[in-house]
């Protein structure tokens, strides 16, 4: 299978999407995680023929896309999937909320691990609960790992719950099998719930493996839950359908207490995009992987070459890079200066954890070469 190509700057400001609408049109916009390239054709042309028989009511069921996944999951994960332990919801943000509402009491804590996804520290509050965070260990140049005894400590100090990003966003760890069960026995000895982030999942893009969290041990499938869809792999976020999966009685009972609505927000036409995702677009998918393979690599060295100060660990998964700009004496939030002087928008490294990400900005890489030649010239100038 050959890469996928981006498209053209000038189809792609034609799209309406948060990522093209935000910024005037001489910004190169690289903050928000949607793909460049174009539509996978099964999925489009499934969506075309839904349109054409007016196929535009109520997804009836979570099992059509849940058959879907547990095939995609056995042939790329090696993860055997339980179609009847999957409820489908409107998005994966939304997965993780009802599944801390049923996990956790009100003013309970839950852990994340800055630098995080920043909807992450909201989502906790959203279901009544607080945020403790346990930063992740390491850094750019050793690489990063989680503090699994700052976990363990923040759960001997009440936390119930904890969401974790596999692989993790913004910095593209694949968590080790050994680490995600280490973190297993942790929740069990404290009898906690690891709710798991796996979205970008199918976004591997080396040899290192994604581990899915309820593959890894009896306790991580008593004491997981993992949220997971299409949308980032095959470029769908505003189509609405994500997954949440269990692999226990525990489990089952958490998906069970939350409410009907939960089901029913999912929408048809995101159901019929995962359908043909996860049945139809292994070639596609790997296309892509190879084009964000060598995105990574060239990113690297146009750093290295016009920006030699700049720190960037090469990710293991995801179209995301984590760039700590420090060196170029632009404050605390460098994806601010980069917007306003050399008009390439990046997402504020302090909105990951204040912290962690001073100095920091992300930058997607799920573009074509050129725009990425493009981005790192214009930072370069504008030093």
């Amino acid at each position: 299978m050959s890469n996928v190509a981006a498209d053209s700057l000038d189809l792609l400001r034609t799209r309406t999407s948060a990522k093209w609408a935000h910024f005037p049109a001489d910004v190169l916009p690289l903050p928000v995680a949607e793909m460049d390239f174009p539509l996978a054709e099964p999925i489009a042309a499934a969506l075309h023929d839904a349109v054409r028989r007016s196929d535009t009511g109520y997804a009836a069921s979570s099992r059509p896309q849940a058959e879907a996944f547990a095939g995609f999951a056995a042939r790329r994960f090696d993860w055997a999937v339980d179609p009847g332990r999957v409820t489908s919801t409107a998005d994966v943000s939304m997965g993780i909320v009802e599944a801390l509402r049923q996990a956790v009491q009100p003013g309970d804590g839950v852990i994340i691990t800055p630098p995080i996804y920043p909807p992450f520290f909201d989502l906790a509050p959203e279901a009544g609960a607080r945020i403790v965070e346990v930063p992740l260990a390491g850094g750019i140049d050793e690489g990063w790992s989680l503090d699994l005894a700052g976990i363990e400590q923040a759960f001997a100090d009440g936390a119930r719950a904890m969401v974790l990003c596999n692989p993790h966003n913004p910095v593209g760890l694949c968590h080790p099998v050994e680490t995600l069960r280490e973190l297993a026995e942790i929740a069990a000895r404290h009898n906690a719930t690891i709710v798991s982030d796996e979205i970008h999942g199918a976004l591997t893009l080396g040899e290192v493996p994604y581990v899915p969290f309820l593959s890894v041990s009896d306790a991580a499938r008593e004491h997981g839950v993992a949220v997971t869809s299409a949308s980032k792999a095959f470029n769908l976020a505003g189509l609405k359908c994500a997954l949440i999966v269990t692999a226990s009685e525990r489990g089952d009972a958490l998906r069970a207490a939350m409410p009907y609505e939960v089901e029913w927000r999912t929408s048809i036409f995101g159901q019929i995009a995962a359908i043909a995702a996860f049945s139809a677009g292994d070639d596609w998918l790997d296309g892509v992987r190879g084009s964000l393979d060598e995105n990574r690599r060239l990113l690297a060295s146009l750093l290295e070459e016009q920006l030699p100060g700049t720190r960037y660990r090469v990710p293991d998964a995801t179209f995301l890079a984590w760039l700590d700009l420090s060196s170029l004496g632009w404050g605390d939030d460098p994806a601010g200066r980069a917007l306003e002087v050399a008009k390439v928008a990046l997402t504020p490294g302090i909105s990951f954890g204040a912290e962690a990400g001073r100095g920091h900005a992300r930058l997607n890489f799920a573009c074509s070469p050129e725009v990425l030649h493009e981005a790192v010239a214009r930072i370069a100038a504008a030093r």
